[in-house]
């Protein structure tokens, strides 16, 4: 698993070169405007809503004695719960809003690896990219949620908390690495192989899902070039694991 999370981090390294070379920028445009307003809107909505929630939370101890203590701590759980509610509702947003954008980006990768300008690959319209980018993202959301809001709970139990945050970390990674992964898979897998694949991987799903975070914490430059570089770098590797696995689904007749 940690090798293969390892090898998930990796295929960032070459990922802003390759975008330059095979000049990808136009494609994630539209993206990164959806990505910035997105950001916004949940930003500011969890900046207004913390308070309010850590408030709710502090009314479930009724007696006076460590009230003020009971309330901060309430207070900091419900800017986490916040936070980790947003992000999940990001990710999911600009990936499935981004799916018709960032498929023609996986496909150009594709080639570029590959050497074939075309695959005998199932061809989708853009509508069906976005409705496919819709539902993944929709089945992965919820999934997600039901795997953070227990997590959460944890944190009002103490040491236990510290290896509830890692375990949080790592949730919101997988479900992100999914998500960048399927725009290949979209091309050679209907729904269900693409999550059988993914879960088959996912190291590498996690891998790519821990930059892809952590890249959130960059102010303004992170919800910028989170996209770019974890579309390229997922692209790279979801191709190679096709490749390794002989399942490409190629045509060895060029098409023109």
């Amino acid at each position: 698993m940690i090798k293969n999370i390892l090898k998930g981090i990796q295929a960032y390294s070459g990922a802003l070169t390759l975008i330059s070379k095979l000049n990808l920028w136009k494609f994630f445009y539209i993206p990164i405007v959806i990505s910035v307003i997105t950001a916004t809107i949940i930003g500011f909505s969890a900046y207004i809503l913390s308070d309010n929630i850590g408030e709710f939370i502090a009314k479930a101890w009724i007696w006076d004695f460590g009230k003020e203590t009971f309330t901060a701590i309430s207070t900091f759980i419900g800017a986490i719960f916040v936070l980790v509610i947003g992000l999940i509702l990001y990710k999911h947003i600009i990936m499935a809003l981004s799916a018709p954008f960032m498929s023609p980006v996986s496909e150009k990768i594709e080639v570029y690896l590959t050497g074939i300008k075309r695959h005998n690959y199932r061809n989708t319209t853009f509508q069906e990219q976005l409705w496919r980018g819709i539902r993944i993202n929709m089945r992965n959301l919820v999934k997600e949620l039901l795997f953070t809001i227990p997590i959460l709970l944890l944190k009002f139990i103490p040491i236990v908390n510290i290896f509830s945050t890692v375990l949080l970390f790592l949730v919101q990674a997988y479900y992100a690495g999914f998500g960048n992964m399927d725009y290949t898979l979209e091309r050679h897998f209907k729904y269900r192989e693409s999550v059988q694949f993914v879960r088959k991987h996912k190291g590498v799903a996690i891998g790519n899902g821990i930059v892809f975070i952590l890249f959130l914490f960059i102010p303004i430059i992170g919800v910028i070039l989170v996209l770019p570089l974890s579309v390229t770098a997922a692209s790279l590797k979801t191709v190679n694991l096709l490749k390794e696995e002989n399942r490409l689904l190629e045509s060895k007749i060029l098409v023109p």
